[in-house]
């Protein structure tokens, strides 16, 4: 039988992700300094369901990801779930910024990131290198960020046509930690609409308020 001690893959994997019981009573001390760190995630097993606990600089994220289980289980509650912007809501004339730049590329698509800078707290825009453009279609690179400075959002946008998550989205989502967001019906004059969501440990999660302050959109 081979141990944990003799694959070290496994053993870096477990120790990557690990996965903890909830005590039935008092705390547990490796699930509040997973909880507490600045950068990780992992499991925490309760009688109530599984949470993934996900930690980054900008975010602390506490998402039930499976409902009780049939089978009793002597443990604790894995408590209230949460999404938290460790980074703060993004200043909303960078909101402004972005849809500027998204309806000055009509009738082609767009896109634009917003950096955190964990150092000095500040946000900023970044517009990618585009490799092509269309109204249909977006060819975009996501932009290398130095250690300290953090992708928040990922913006892109469908020019005329609706706001919608495609099938390419899903598959550039899939294994990052973002906020996405799509931009349409950039020429209405009612104002655009959107589709948002929080890319986190392989989910696509609802946002139930806007990212930028003074925005009262909600999916």
């Amino acid at each position: 039988m081979t141990s944990l001690a003799d694959d070290q893959t496994a053993a870096a994997v477990l120790a990557a992700v690990p996965c903890y019981p909830v005590p039935p009573v008092g705390a547990s001390p490796a699930i509040d300094e997973l909880r507490a760190a600045r950068f990780g995630h992992g499991l925490a097993l309760g009688n109530d369901g599984l949470m993934l606990i996900l930690r980054r600089p900008w975010l602390a994220l506490d998402c039930a990801i499976a409902p009780p289980f049939p089978a009793y289980l002597p443990y604790g509650s894995i408590g209230r779930p949460k999404a938290e912007l460790r980074c703060g809501r993004i200043p909303h004339h960078l909101l402004d910024t972005i849809l500027t730049h998204l309806r000055d590329a009509l009738p082609n698509e767009a896109a634009a990131f917003v950096i955190w800078d964990e150092a000095d707290g500040e946000f900023s825009v970044e517009f990618p290198e585009v490799d092509s453009a269309t109204p249909s279609r977006l060819v975009y690179r996501t932009p290398a960020v130095p250690a300290g400075r953090h992708v928040i959002c990922d913006i892109h946008s469908h020019g005329s046509a609706p706001a919608f998550f495609s099938a390419t989205d899903d598959a550039d989502d899939a294994h990052a930690t973002k906020i996405s967001l799509v931009f349409g019906r950039l020429n209405d004059p009612a104002g655009p609409d959107r589709a948002s969501r929080l890319c986190a440990g392989g989910m696509f999660l609802p946002m139930p308020r806007s990212p930028f302050s003074g925005d009262g959109h909600a999916d």
